[in-house]
This record gives structure tokens, sequence and C-alpha cells, in this order.
């Protein structure tokens, strides 16, 4: 997986994505609307029928917007980019083609027309905010696990990550040993703290001293980092590379550990709005479309 610079992904421009219709080796030791179009008409009957008998998905006609709940600090999947005005990437493009289906229209067209309203998300926020009814969909980097299933559905996987460990420099940590007695950061309501145990036992370093620290969002992981209150930042590797700059590396890159799976997650009762998300993401993967948004944005699937 290559490494890009938070200031590559950052410049990245949503235009060209949003034209689309939518070893483990040893190492040394997520307005008003312009238009009034509410048919969810499909080019077979009985898709529509299926469509518009889901109350939820009903309700999204009715209403006129999706809702959907996206990170706003991940460059690359779900960014609020300030020299864009708007946001950026892959996971919102993903909504606005969500979006499209329910709506007859292209992604393209449901971007214009603004017919999603979009409300940023943490891990600790996004599944109360399903369960609330919030929020419709949840695209924010949502890992897949059994655990999670069964609060919420998911659509079928369209990235696949896994955990890395960002240090600076200075700090002249290079092996999996130098972690003994240090802060590890992660994000709230992550999974990360478990997965980096683990890696930890299966490379027999289970007995170092490691202190596990949590933040509420990235942006503060990447400053408690850059101000020596932590000394590592952990977290998917998809996101740590849209904060690694020439002052930091991953340590231990090598390592391959916790790869996941990052799903589309709707309401447990939501069975048409889930059926209508999972076809939409196996229509991306089997026609190209999630390929070209992957290039796009600078992202590499695992």
């Amino acid at each position: 997986m290559s490494t890009l610079s938070r200031r590559s992904f950052i410049t990245a421009s949503l235009g060209s994505a949003a034209l689309l219709s939518l070893g483990l080796v040893g190492c040394a030791d997520d307005s008003d609307d312009a238009g009034t179009t509410t048919s969810t008409a499909s080019s077979s009957g009985s898709e529509e029928n299926s469509v518009t008998s889901d109350p939820g998905v009903q309700s999204i006609v009715d209403r006129g917007t999706l809702k959907c709940g996206i990170k706003t600090d991940v460059p690359g999947f779900g960014y609020d980019d300030p020299s864009a005005g708007t946001y950026t990437g892959l996971e919102v493009d993903l909504c606005y083609a969500i979006a499209g289906k329910i709506f007859d229209m292209t992604a393209d067209e449901a971007k214009s027309g603004k017919k999603v309203d979009f409300t940023g998300v943490t891990a600790k926020t996004r599944g109360p905010m399903l369960d609330s009814g919030e929020l419709d969909v949840v695209a924010a980097t949502y890992t897949i696990t059994d655990e999670r299933k069964e609060s919420w559905n998911f659509s079928d996987p369209y990235y696949t990550d896994s955990i890395g460990m960002l240090v600076l420099k200075s700090s002249g940590m290079k092996t999996l040993d130098d972690l003994d007695g240090k802060i590890i950061g992660i994000a709230q309501g992550a999974t990360t703290k478990d997965t980096l145990t683990q890696m930890l036992k299966d490379q027999g370093k289970e007995n170092l001293n490691v202190t596990f620290q949590e933040f509420p969002d990235y942006p503060t992981l990447s400053a408690a980092l850059s101000s020596n209150t932590i000394d590592v930042f952990s977290v998917d590797r998809s996101i740590l590379r849209g904060y690694m700059d020439d002052t930091n590396e991953l340590l231990c890159p090598d390592i391959i550990f916790g790869t996941q799976e990052y799903g589309i997650a709707t309401n447990k009762n939501a069975t048409e709005l889930t059926k209508l998300v999972n076809d939409l993401v196996d229509e991306y993967k089997d026609n190209g479309e999630l390929d070209k948004l992957l290039e796009a944005y600078g992202l590499q699937s695992a």
C-alpha cells in the first residue's frame, strides 16, 4: 500500500470522481433541493416495487434527501475540504450514488440537486445516530465485525485495510520493543486497542508495558502525536495516510495486522434500504466504478 501525504489528499479534487456515474513478516524486534424529483422508478417493475415498498426508503423519498453519516477528517474517504468548500472522498461519492438510486437519477444529478444531507460522525457516534434515525446510512470507514452485525446491517465490503502505528521520526522508535513504556493514542469507539493487543500477543510481545489513551477524533490524535502527548497514533492505515508528513512514519510497516473490511451501515430494520445499498456496492465493484473512485482518490485497497 503506497504512502500518500496529507497534502496530496487535501488537494485531491472531487470533481473528477463526482463525474463518474458512479504477511506477516518480522520486524527487528467514515439546503434546499434544486429539483423536485421523487420517483423511485427503475428499469424493472419488480425493482421499483421492492424499493418503494420499504417504509424507510419511502420516507427518504418523501423527505427529499438521504441522510448520510460520513467522516469529515479522513482525506480520501470523507473530508471537509476547506479549499473546495465541500465534502470530498470515496464515501461521499458512494452516498451520492445511493441517493441517485433512491431518486432515480445519476450520482452527479443527486449531487447537483442536493439530494444528500451529510453529517459528520466519529467511531463513537455513528452507531447511535443510526439507531435514533438521525441517519439513514453511514459510510464512514466502518469496519464490518460479527459483533457490529448484531446491531446494524452492513453492505458487502468496498475497501480492505489494516491497522498501522504512526510515530515521530525524531522518537527513534524502530521496533516493537520500542513500544515498552509508551502511550498509544486511539480513537474513541474504535476496535484498535483489541486488535493491537492481539498483534503484540501474536508477536510474543504481550509483556510490553503499553498504555492506551482515547481521543475523540483524528485531528486531535495527530496533534497529540506532534506535541509528544502520545508516542504512537494508531488507527487504520488508510486514515493514517491522510496525516503522514515529513515528520512521521509508520512503525514496523511490514507487520500487517488487523486486516478489516469497510461496509456501509444501515439500521437493522431497514431491510429494503440495506438491499439497495448492497446492490449499489456490488454494482460498483462489478462494473469498475469502484476502482475508478479508488484511483481518483489515490486509494489502494489491501
